[in-house]
């Protein structure tokens, strides 16, 4: 009997590092088309990789840290180790510890799965045996460019595909039935929050940039916001901000998209022409299911973390405060996106 050789990809960061790995998963399919490739990622942002993906498996498994009220932490870690169990019966070839730096968590998760190799970048101290270390030196570029180098262990290289995920049947149904704008317009999704305060475009400007896209250029508005209150201390939201934008747009065809889950956001993306915002998770999604984007950049690294995809008018100020980005700015870039 032929041994069909078996991967795990293990990615246990934010949504945007998830995004970030999906051309890798792309490479590691078109190289190894009768694999068995599976998926380690947390529950937080399994809905990126929920649809779409060149993987026969994804596992899920629940942080500690993000637990709920009343949620038994022992509950958790029962739940990860009968996880683990699974899949260290699974034998598995390769495990990748996708990213691009050594994760000690990440490591003494695949330790315990016990695999034949391991590959990840190297800590800069001797690791077992079972390690396929790429040299730290190699970590540069792109994030996606710095994750698809994991792949050189296994002699898989070339060109990079494009990020590429798809929204949730189910959950696109239900946010087509949310809508209530005009359909004969272009429509653009704005996201107002970002957790560095160097990546918040002032209300101000929103509100005068928002009020230009449906009275200048003929487009209705989604609005999007990480939901919840601001000072929650685990998930800060942006309700109240979100309420006085729309208090102050009333009457324009603008509609408040509070997507509760992941899955809601990425769908609602998905129906939008073209996307403004900050760096982070929703322009990575946005961009992989491809949107022209204008994005923000202030206390971040552009080179690493840009949107992969093409197109994209990327704006940072020589202050990294996004503050400083003027409306007339913003309106040149936004002019610049190929139209719908």
């Amino acid at each position: 009997m032929v041994h069909r050789e078996k991967i795990l990809v293990i990615r246990r960061d934010n949504i945007g590092d998830l995004v970030c790995t999906t051309p890798m998963l792309q490479q590691l399919r078109a190289a190894k088309p009768q694999a068995k490739i599976d998926l380690l990622v947390n529950d937080y942002n399994a809905a990126v990789v929920a649809c779409g993906q060149p993987v026969d498996q994804v596992f899920i498994y629940r942080k500690a840290k993000h637990k709920v009220e009343g949620e038994s932490r022992w509950r958790i870690w029962l739940g990860t180790a009968a996880l683990i169990l699974r899949l260290r019966r699974a034998r598995y070839d390769w495990v990748i510890l996708a990213g691009a730096t050594f994760s000690a968590q990440a490591w003494k998760f695949a330790r315990l799965i016990a695999p034949q190799r391991v590959i990840c970048y190297g800590n800069g101290t001797p690791l077992p045996a079972m390690a396929e270390v790429v040299d730290a030196t190699h970590s540069y570029g792109h994030h996606v460019e710095r994750t698809a180098r994991l792949l050189a262990p296994m002699h898989i290289e070339g060109p990079i595909p494009a990020t590429c995920i798809l929204p949730e049947a189910a959950a696109l149904a239900a946010v087509q039935q949310q809508l209530k704008l005009p359909p004969a317009r272009r429509t653009v999704a704005v996201h107002i929050s970002a957790r560095k305060p160097s990546q918040r475009w002032p209300e101000a400007m929103l509100v005068a940039f928002i009020r230009w896209l449906c009275l200048e250029r003929a487009a209705r508005v989604l609005l999007f916001w990480s939901p919840g209150p601001a000072d929650h201390p685990a998930h800060p939201g942006d309700d109240d901000k979100a309420a006085r934008i729309m208090q102050q747009l009333a009457g324009l065809p603008v509609q408040g998209m509070a997507t509760q889950v992941l899955s809601q956001l990425i769908a609602g993306l998905s129906l939008c022409d073209s996307m403004v915002c900050s760096d982070g998770g929703a322009m990575h999604l946005a961009s992989a299911l491809g949107k022209p984007l204008v994005c923000f950049f202030g206390q971040s690294d552009a080179e690493e973390w840009r949107p992969w995809n093409q197109p994209y008018q990327l704006l940072q100020p020589v202050s990294r405060d996004v503050g400083d980005i003027s409306l007339a700015e913003a309106q040149q870039a936004f002019d610049s996106l190929p139209s719908p």
